[in-house]
This record gives C-alpha cells, structure tokens and sequence, in this order.
C-alpha cells in the first residue's frame, strides 16, 4: 500500500487549514488550534495545506497528488481551514483571494479568459456546469490551475481549470456545529459531523448540513442557502477504497442588485449605492437546485502502482428572474427587463479514469500515467424565451415595479448536447536530482448537437484532435524549482449569438496555446512562487456579413506572484498579484484592433495578513485589502470604470471550554463602504470573446459576520 494512501486513512484529516494565493504581505501565525494543541506539529506540517495556508501537495487530475514545489504549474489553492477562517460562504467568495480570477461571476476565469460552462470545472476531478452557486462549506479545498492544461484534463477554454475537492471521512470522530449572524439579519447554522462507524475504520462518513435564511443588505432583500452533503467511504481492504459522494444544495436570492447595461454610445456610470432599494426587485433573483452524485473507486496494486476511475452526475436546475437594468442615455434613465433564457436546466455525466506508475529504466525515473476523461452534458431551454419589460426608471430615483407575468419556465426541451472524451499519456522523467521533464499528450473527441423547440437537428459539428504538454524543470536546490511549460489544446467553439445570421450555432473548436516561465519557493512554512505567460487563442465576432466567426486573435500576458504560509510564529500571509496585459488583433475594425479586452484590469492584488497576539493565546487579528485597477467597458477602450480598493477587518479568538474547542470569529467586509463594480462583463456570455457593450455587478456594501463554533 503506498504511503499517500496509508496517511489518508490513518492520519489525523481535520487540520483546519486553507491555501494559497499571492504575493509578499504579511499575516498572523495561524496557530489558532488554542495553546494545548500543538498546530505546527510535523504531521501538519507535511498535510496537503497545513494552518499556516502554506501548500505542499497539490491534486493534478490523471498526475495524480504531487508536491507542488516539483509542479511546472502555477497553482492557488483555498482550504478549508482558510474558508472558515475568512467565513466564506461560496465558491464565488474564494475567488476574491486570488488575483488570477477576476471579477465575482458565477463561471470563473484566469489570465483574462472566461471558463466554459462545463469543461474547465469539476468537483473531484469530474466535470461539472459552472453557471450555478456552489456552498464552499461542503468542499475541503479549492485547486485552481492557472491557463491551459488540455493535455491533462481534455479540451477546455484556456481559463483555467478549477477543481472542487469534496470533504473525506476523518479518522477521529468529528462534531463540528457552527452558528452565525449575518447583519441585517441573515442566521446560519452548519453542522459538519466524520469519522467511522465500525471499530475496523473500514466504512467512513462526511455529513455536511447548513441553513441560512433572512434578510440581506437590501431591505426586504432575502438569501436562503440549505445543503445536505454526503460523504462515504467503504474499505474493501488497505489497498482497496470506494469513494461516494452525496449532495444537493438550494439557493434563492430576491431584491439584490439587479445586472446593470448600457445602451450603444452610452457610458458606463459610476458605481450607485447598493443598498438602495429599486436597482433590483422583490420578485426578481435566483432560485436553483444543484444536485451532485459521484463514486470512485482507488486500489493499490502495489508501492507504485495504483489505479482509479469514477463517474459523476451533476444538475443544475436554473430558475433566475434577475433583472437588468440597461442604461439608455448619459443622464442615467433606465429600462429594466428580465430574461426568460435563464430557467436552463444543465445535467452532465462525467467519467474518469487512470493507471499511474512508477519504474526506472537504468538511471532514469518515471512517473507515468494512462488515464481518460469526458463528460455527455445536456441543456435544456424553456419553450417560452424572451425579454418581458418591467418598467423604466433612473439611477437617482429607482423604482419598484410589478411582477410580470412570467410563462412556465420549466416547460424545457434539449437545445444542445456535448460530448467529449480524452486520452492521455504522460511521463514525468527525472534524470538527476537538478533536471526532469513532463510530457503529456491527449486525443480529444468533441460533439456537438444543437436542437430547435420541436426536436430537429438545426446543427451539428464534430472534431478530433491533439493536446501537447511538455515541460522542463531545474532545481537549482531542493527547496527552488525553475520550469519551462509549453501547452497547447482544444475548446470547445462559442456558439453564435442571438441575432447572427447562425444564431444558436456552435462554432469548430478552437486550438490555443501557452508558454509559462516560473520559479517556486518552498521556505519550510512559506511558498513563493512566479509566472509569466503568453497565451493565444482564436477571436470570433461577428462580421459585416452578420456571421458569426472566428477572424481575430486574442493575445494575453502577463505576471503573477503568489506567496502564503508564516512568515514567523505571529505572522501569516495569504497574498498574490498579477499585472496582465489581454489584447485583440484583427478585429475587422481599427477602432478595436490592438486595444485591451473588456472588463479586465491590467493590475490586480489581494493581501491578507493574521496577526497572531503571542501575549493572548487563541487571539488573532486579520486584515484583507482587494486592489483593482480601472477596466474598458468596450472594444474600443473609449470608456472605463474606476478601480477599486476594498478592505476586510477580523478577528478570532479560541479556546478550550469544558474541554472543547470553541473558537469565535467576527468579520467586517469592506469596512469604509466604498461603491464599486465588482464584476464588468460583455454583455454576451461568450467568454470575453463576445462584442458589444459591458454589464455590470455592484460589488457588496459594508457587511458584518460572526459565527461560534463548537467542536464536541
């Protein structure tokens, strides 16, 4: 049995710790676990993230788990540990501590390119749809892969890949109950129960329940979040594990902010007041169900081969009412309508599998690995689709209007259907201590079909291809890894906007490619590492002939640093920052050729530092600040919104009471209250690959959180 297995089953695995992201600040030693227990023992210190955020291992889909210091990859990772300590409550909150994903959207992106709606997301390595919320508090940490990596995980926008890693049984018990308060008057309480449940620890158990409801930052505004996450894990033997996972998850938002447009010619405001009633409606909001059901089963062949393979089923059932307020002129009027196209039922059935070995052949050593990846992911559209008008208003008197009355939205048909698998091989080769290469390669299917309302096919494409990966490393020491990456993948085409002559139609997929120089750190309780890139990829607009097509070219680069872990027993940093530079060439339009992408700020940095106080045990302070700078709000690069700066206050405070641990926490979010666009997109969803104007979210007021926790 290998020892990567034999720890998970037998070490400790409820280390509160969460991960890693950016560049040099400073941060409290995050030896919250109260004076008698020791947080920096060495058992934590050699966890995939231990307390001090710091990341040793990370999960790299077929490659399996590896050190990151010896990874030819820039990496972030959130943990648990940090999501509780930071009290986030999504996915999409976790976002905001790396600076490679900008912009609080549901679909995620890095390095200046929007994921797909399935390709580049999945929860243990299975895909999943992105277009949906999903509750942090069921998840063990969060792996983002900043840029292409085609070869390792199939054909995918060259955003990213972002894997959601599901919380495993632990092997003591575990009785973690938590209760908040939200201001305003939002209550949540989560219970977070592991361990097994036979004196042989061979059948194991995660159960993960949470509810919050109440009023949010909008009067009459309300945020309901309920989860019923499963874990299980049966032990056939040492060297044999099955894997299931269990989970559903309600969220239903109404009165928020509405999605703020512009019409043509028109400039984008500065940031309202979000609180002010009116930018949304007490009818219009989200209200979706997601479901996830997957089981994997891991064996042991021996101390260096092993095998695993698993199938997923993922739905994501849509109800969103959310209105967009579009902007017709400069004096701030506003005609506010809600979309019918957004009560979309997504279902994906993904599968996974892969034999991985290790062997020497003379003075060589290998890591290799067979694996194959896909996912059959449907779309369902209701019958009814269009735009009802609600009412017309301004930004210095919002209005409150009627509810229209919406058609039956669940009344739906097949509009697409996906298919895609890949094979992949790979071998790590090391020829020294110093030099080692990684080189992988997929073949990639990609289907696509596109069906009318009444069951006809109206198109249809389907492609082959090759994915290369091919990196080399030198390690100067053992703890400074240098790399050189080169990738190049499929994607998935975009599919036409509406009002193109091929409206509805998906395009040929795409092939991009990435160069990557970078360098890590590993200081023992500290990670530094830094990128620079070069990414390339197709541009479709739409042309005078009222086509839509690929014509251009999208070119990003750009820097990123990364640093987190302790700095020294009273300071922990969690800090990044990335300066990008994302343009399009051959746009058909000189106004827009050569200028900046829409939506993206060329410099972005998060820091957060704790400061643990050495003269009050369990005490810690912490301290976040968000920086962005000024985003075009069109091709042309004609207008911008203002950057921003948010910052985040907090504290915590653990100790043991009646022999258990209770630990406190209260948090202050964008403590000065500043009025900012937290997200600017194009005004299609077609990643940033879609023309015309922006749209805008308001990024949250000042908000206060505080929670007990209780570990029975």
């Amino acid at each position: 049995m290998s020892s990567d297995r034999r720890s998970r089953r037998y070490r400790l695995r409820r280390v509160p710790s969460l991960s890693i992201l950016v560049a040099l600040c400073g941060s409290a030693s995050a030896q919250e676990m109260l004076p008698t227990i020791d947080v920096r023992s060495d058992a934590s210190q050699t966890a995939d993230v231990t307390p001090d955020y710091k990341v040793n291992r990370i999960e790299l889909g077929p490659l399996g788990k590896k050190p990151l210091i010896d990874t030819p990859f820039s990496v972030n990772t959130i943990s648990e540990g940090f999501a509780e300590n930071q009290q986030i409550q999504s996915v999409r909150e976790a976002f905001r501590f790396i600076p490679s994903v900008q912009g609080e959207n549901v679909r995620p992106q890095t390095r200046g390119v929007q994921a797909s709606v399935v390709q580049n997301t999945r929860i243990d390595g299975l895909n999943i749809a992105a277009t949906t919320e999903y509750p942090i508090e069921q998840f063990q940490r969060i792996d983002v892969l900043n840029g292409i990596a085609g070869a390792l995980f199939g054909p995918a926008q060259p955003g990213g890949t972002f894997n959601y890693v599901m919380k495993r049984p632990t092997v003591d018990p575990l009785q973690r109950l938590t209760a908040g308060y939200l201001s305003t008057g939002q209550w949540l309480a989560h219970a977070d129960l592991g361990g097994f449940a036979d004196p042989e620890h061979r059948f194991g158990y995660r159960l993960n329940l949470l509810d919050q409801d109440g009023e949010s930052y909008v009067r009459n505004s309300r945020l309901k979040r309920q989860l019923a996450s499963f874990g299980g894990d049966i032990h056939f033997s040492p060297d044999t594990v099955l894997e299931t996972n269990a989970s559903i998850y309600h969220y239903k938002t109404e009165g928020f902010p509405g999605t703020f447009a512009v019409a043509k010619g028109v400039l984008f405001p500065a940031a309202v007041d979000p609180t002010r009633v009116g930018y949304g409606q007490p009818w219009g909001g989200d209200d979706n169900t997601t479901t996830f059901l997957s089981s994997r089963i891991k064996h042991d062949f021996n101390e260096n081969w092993s095998f695993s393979a698993g199938v997923s089923r993922n739905t994501s059932d849509r109800a969103s009412t959310v209105p967009t307020n579009t902007i017709t002129n400069n004096a701030g009027n506003y005609v506010t309508t809600a979309a019918t196209t957004t009560y979309s039922l997504d279902t994906v059935n993904s599968n996974q599998a892969a034999l991985n070995g290790r062997f020497e052949t003379g003075s060589l050593k290998h890591d290799l690995v067979l694996a194959t990846n896909g996912f059959s992911w449907d779309r369902y559209t209701p019958f009814q689709r269009g735009t009802i008008t609600a009412g017309r208003a301004s930004l210095d008197n919002p209005s409150v209007y009627p509810e229209p009355n919406f058609p039956d939205f669940k009344n739906r048909y097949r509009s697409v259907n996906t298919f895609q698998q890949s094979l992949t091989l790979g071998d790590t080769i090391a020829f020294n201590d110093q030099w080692s290469v990684l080189g992988a390669i997929s073949d990639s299917w990609i289907d696509t079909h596109n069906y009318n309302s009444v069951g006809s096919l109206t198109s249809a494409s389907s492609a082959t291809g090759w994915s290369p990966l091919g990196s080399i490393m030198f390690k100067p020491r053992k703890d400074i890894t240098t790399y050189y990456t080169y990738a190049d993948s499929l994607q998935q085409g975009d599919s036409a906007p509406a009002g193109t002559a091929n409206q509805g139609q998906t395009l040929a997929p795409y092939r991009s490619n990435q160069n990557e120089l970078g360098v890590k750190f590993d200081f023992g309780r500290f990670n530094l590492n830094a990128a620079l890139y070069r990414i390339e990829r197709p541009y479709a607009y739409t042309g005078t002939d009222n086509v839509f097509s690929v014509k251009g070219t999208q070119i990003n680069r750009g820097i990123e640093l990364m640093a987190s872990g302790a700095i020294n027993d009273e300071w922990t940093v969690f800090s990044g920052m990335t300066f990008i530079d994302p343009r399009l060439y051959n746009t058909g339009s000189p106004q827009t050729d050569g200028q900046r992408i829409l939506g993206l700020s060329q410099f972005v940095a998060n820091c957060l530092v704790e400061y643990h106080v050495p003269t009050v045990q369990g005490l810690t302070f912490t301290g976040n600040v968000t920086y962005a700078t000024n985003r075009p709000t069109d091709y042309a690069n004609t207008s911008f919104v203002s950057g921003y700066a948010v910052l985040d206050l907090g504290m915590r405070y653990a100790q043991l009471i009646a022999d258990k641990r209770v630990t406190f926490r209260f948090d202050a979010f964008n403590v000065t209250d500043d009025h900012y666009w937290a997200n600017v997109t194009p005004a299609a969803q077609n990643g940033y690959n879609a023309t015309g104007s922006a749209t805008g979210i308001l990024g949250a007021p000042r908000t206060f959180r505080a929670s007990l926790q209780v570990e029975l």
